[in-house]
This record gives C-alpha cells, sequence and structure tokens, in this order.
C-alpha cells in the first residue's frame, strides 16, 4: 500500500485516529491550497488537532529537563510530530486567511462562502471590511457622489465585487469510481473520472466531486 492507497481509504480501515487526522489535514491543506474558492472550515477535525496539540506541548513542557535517555528520546519523537502538526495548521490557516483578504466582501455577502467560515475567521473578515470601507471612505471615496461610493454597486449589470476564478485549471485525483460523467461547462468535453484517475481541468467542473470526498485535489 503505497501513500495514494492511504490517503483514498483515509476513514479508517483500523488507522489510529491521530494517523487518520494528520491524513485529513495534510489532505484539507493541499486542497485548500490548489482551490481557487474558500473551502467549508473542517471544525471537527481542528478541534481534534489543536486539543493534541495543546496535550502535547504539555507533554513536552513536563518533560524538559528529564536525563532520562529514553524519555529524552521519546521527547524528540513528540515534538519532531508537533512541528508536523503546527505547520499544516498554519501554512492552512495562512491560505484560507489569504482568500479572505482577497474576497473579503464577496464572501461575507456570499451565503454559501459565508457558511464556510469559522467563527474568528468571520470576525476576522467583519473587521477586515470596516477597516477597509473606513480607509477607502476618508481616502478618495468621500469626495465622490453618494451614488457612487457603494462598494458593493452593480450598476450597469457590472458588479465591483471581486469574485474567485472557478474556472481556474486544477489538478485533481478520483478516490472513487464516480458513475456520473464528468462535464466541463462550456465546452463539449465530458470524461468519466475513475478511482487512480489524474485529470488536469477547471475546479468548476470537479468541485462537487471535491466536496463530496469522491475526488481530492494535489
Amino acid at each position: 500500500m503505497d501513500i495514494d492507497d492511504i490517503l483514498a481509504e483515509v476513514s479508517g480501515n483500523g488507522l489510529p485516529l491521530e494517523t487518520q487526522d494528520l491524513h485529513e489535514l495534510t489532505r484539507a491543506w493541499v486542497t485548500e491550497r490548489s482551490a481557487p474558492e474558500l473551502l467549508p472550515w473542517p471544525s471537527a477535525l481542528m478541534e481534534r488537532v489543536l486539543e493534541r496539540i495543546h496535550q502535547q506541548i504539555e507533554v513536552v513542557e513536563e518533560q524538559v529537563g528529564n536525563m532520562d535517555p529514553k524519555t529524552n528520546f521519546r521527547l524528540i519523537i513528540i515534538q519532531t510530530e508537533l512541528e508536523r502538526f503546527k505547520f499544516l495548521v498554519r501554512s492552512y490557516l495562512r491560505t484560507r486567511i489569504a482568500k479572505i483578504d482577497k474576497h473579503t466582501l464577496y464572501i461575507l455577502t456570499n451565503p454559501t462562502q459565508s457558511a464556510r467560515l469559522s467563527e474568528p475567521e468571520r470576525q476576522y473578515a467583519t473587521n477586515h471590511q470596516a477597516l477597509l470601507q473606513a480607509h477607502y471612505q476618508s481616502s478618495f471615496l468621500a469626495q465622490f457622489p453618494t451614488s457612487l461610493q457603494r462598494l458593493d454597486d452593480t450598476a450597469g449589470g457590472i458588479s465591483m465585487i471581486e469574485q474567485p476564478d472557478v474556472d481556474t485549471a486544477v489538478f485533481v485525483r478520483g478516490l472513487r469510481d464516480i458513475e456520473e460523467p464528468v462535464i466541463v461547462e462550456g465546452t463539449d468535453i465530458d470524461f468519466e473520472l475513475r478511482r487512480g484517475d489524474v485529470y488536469v481541468v477547471r475546479w468548476s467542473a470537479v468541485r462537487e466531486w471535491v466536496l463530496s470526498g469522491n475526488a481530492e485535489l494535489i
């Protein structure tokens, strides 16, 4: 069994919960970095991971200074594992924050996107947008007529809200055989996605399969 098989069967099959969480976190990190739009916040997974990080930090602090070679070796293993989890969590959060910074107004005004925020992220996005609004207002918007001061104006059928490009190309790998054909809208292209197949395709064409766990971004 190689790493692809392990990731494809992350739901269980005898793997320890900690190993499953590491695989799920790694997959969430890779997918979030590859997808052009904000993805759902994995609340249950992050609660377990953050609690485990907290517990490991406590173990390290309690055992620091112990001269027993066996204990010191165990601490090295714990610290190595701890740093791996911390790196993934930090990078994952930074990726999400970067998307929130880039598309704040779109995320806050789109119910689907807004529902994907964690509570701290929602507070951050709200405060971020309020600061931007105040800055723009004091810098130049106050000089415009009231009718031209809106940042979410849709006059003339053109929206001022910047949206993610959902037609961005992504690398996708099938985790399960998908019976329905994957259809690329606006083209005459469709294909069957089987387990292990890898394609370069528009995110909009495979979004539902990635979100449902039938495929993953790589």
